[in-house]
């Protein structure tokens, strides 16, 4: 994990422990919801990545990727 979703995943759960114990102010809940809409832009943005790195390979050895995956990718 980058940096980045460390210090987000850190902060989001400093303030989902405090909302257990207290009630948050209006801005703690704003930022709340603001570093979770980050978390998961980042997260998509990762997974996205991932997926169109993907080959798909027949059991003859064949890349038989998508037409569509293809030209994404390149």
């Amino acid at each position: 994990m980058s940096d980045q979703m460390d210090a987000l995943i850190k902060e989001i759960n400093a303030l989902a422990h405090k909302s257990k114990t207290e009630e948050l102010s209006p801005e703690e809940k704003a930022r709340q919801k603001e570093l979770r809409a980050q978390y998961i832009k980042i997260f998509r943005e990762g997974m996205r990545q991932q997926l169109e790195g993907i080959r798909v390979i027949d059991p003859n050895g064949n890349d038989v990727t998508p037409v569509r995956r293809k030209k994404n990718v390149h």
